[in-house]
């Protein structure tokens, strides 16, 4: 089981021809000075635990793993907008669709 803290990040609703929908977290982090950018894709919100002490969101997923994600931190980086934006491109030949899910949205539990 791994826990990811990404700098930002965006809910994304996937859903093939015919499917139930698949809500992910879009998670990027900032390289810094000498790194670089990077992203990763979350399995599949499961379930959602809002800590208001922290003001984060714990998504836990199907793999075991659970994203902590800022409150305030919702949104795009500069590589997660450009995957997005190929994914989108993409879903357009491969009969599936993906959109970014508004900022406060409230994940179904599965």
């Amino acid at each position: 089981m791994s826990i990811y803290s990404p700098d930002v990040w965006v809910i994304l609703k996937i859903a093939a021809v015919d499917e139930e929908p698949i809500y992910k977290i879009l998670a990027g982090w900032y390289g810094g000075f000498a790194g670089s950018n990077s992203w990763k894709l979350s399995s599949g919100i499961t379930t959602v635990e809002p800590d208001l002490e922290f003001d984060q969101i714990h998504y836990h997923q199907s793999s075991g793993s659970t994203y902590i994600c800022g409150a305030h931190t919702y949104g795009f980086s500069s590589l997660t907008q450009s995957m997005f934006n190929n994914w989108a491109k993409q879903s357009e030949e491969n009969n599936f669709t993906i959109e970014v899910m508004p900022k406060g949205f409230e994940v179904p539990n599965e």
